[in-house]
């Protein structure tokens, strides 16, 4: 088989890892461009969300470039990211003619002896070099999100303006290319320790903006116009809500065995979203709360055009705004949105921000 996968963020360099050392050849899925959205829109359904445009876009570059297989997840709720694969499988396979498998992992708790056969198929070493691989591959997604956290810090400290990406760029290629757990975990600290040497401004008092909404166009730069290092170069500390290890555990593992996760997070948005409502709906209230009782300046909700949660969330997101005294603002996106028109609006927010501050500073002084 010929492999591929959604590409979202950095997951990509453990996902290609887990499965060539399970003996399949990857194709590399392509980093989403203009292209490949224009791609996906042209045969998805007039309806459908960005992410699912971007990843049937994706998926037709990989195949076109030999892929014979994709792996992708599904979902349950209300939430139309469930259906995803199976509506895109119809695309590719009936409208488009396509050869092409399509394999979905469903969520393990209802489906525990579906993702078995997955396994028993996809798998073509032992079991103990596949806990192995799987163990080294989610060494890989921690150290991709302890470097990814901590250029949040530096980028907007920085004195020498990209400093902080380029070391980013050059500690990814490191991860890929580390074979163990231990040459993961020595080029995760070397890098580290490289980023907290670079010369900072450490009398800068940085903004605080925490950024939330669906978790696709939170983790992949190209859908959301490079909000995070756009705005860690305006000098705005970005605290990013997800991280795919962290979700990993609450909507992975923690629910294969029924245990209740981000309990915080639901608490906090009872008073305004009390059930789930699907996708990232009810985080994104619930956080909002959270980042306004830890003191950030303001939130920036990222949703996709028709996303129903995000479009819940996005109506109550004023009144918890009053509440708490937190500015937010929603950015909705979709093909027709360009990153000059968010630069524009990312600026306009900060500069309110930065006001804002300045007047709470006074009053309280």
């Amino acid at each position: 088989m010929k492999i591929t996968f959604p590409h979202m963020g950095t997951s990509w360099i453990g996902f290609k890892s887990l499965l060539e050392g399970m003996g399949h050849e990857v194709v590399l899925p392509p980093p989403p461009t203009k292209q490949t959205l224009d791609l996906g829109t042209k045969y998805a359904p007039e309806f459908a969300c960005l992410p699912f445009k971007v990843l049937l876009g994706t998926y037709l570059e990989a195949i076109e470039m030999g892929a014979d297989t994709i792996v992708s997840s599904g979902g349950v709720g209300p939430c139309r990211a469930g259906y995803y694969t199976q509506v895109q499988k119809r695309i590719l396979q009936e409208q488009l003619g396509y050869d092409v498998r399509v394999i979905t992992f469903e969520p393990l708790r209802r489906n525990w002896v579906g993702t078995y056969r997955i396994l028993r198929d996809l798998v073509q070493v032992s079991l103990r070099e596949f806990l192995s691989l799987t163990w080294l591959t989610w060494q890989k997604l921690l150290a991709l999100d302890a470097i990814e956290r901590e250029s949040h810090r530096v980028r907007p400290l920085e004195r020498d303006t990209g400093a902080t990406s380029r070391l980013v760029a050059q500690a990814f290629t490191d991860i890929d290319k580390a074979n163990t757990v231990r040459e993961v975990k020595d080029v995760t600290k070397d890098n580290l320790e490289k980023m907290k040497n670079i010369p900072q401004d450490i009398e800068r008092q940085p903004l605080k903006v925490g950024v939330i909404g669906e978790i696709y166009v939170v983790l992949e730069p190209f859908v959301n116009l490079d909000v995070v290092e756009t705005l860690g170069h305006m000098g705005v500390y970005v605290d990013r809500s997800i991280f795919l290890t962290d979700w990993t555990i609450e909507n992975t593992i923690l629910d294969a065995f029924r245990v209740e996760g981000e309990m915080n997070i639901k608490e906090a948005a009872r008073p305004y979203l009390p059930e789930l409502i699907g996708g990232h709906g009810q985080n994104s209230i619930g956080e909002t709360v959270l980042y306004a009782k830890r003191g950030f300046d303001g939130v920036i909700q990222l949703a996709p055009f028709t996303c129903i949660p995000e479009i819940v969330a996005k109506s109550i997101v004023p009144k918890v705004s009053e509440d708490h005294n937190m500015p937010v603002l929603t950015l909705m996106l979709d093909e027709q949105t360009g990153k000059a028109g968010i630069s524009t609006r990312l600026e306009a927010f900060v500069d309110l921000l930065a006001m804002r501050r300045a007047r709470l500073r006074g009053e309280t002084a």
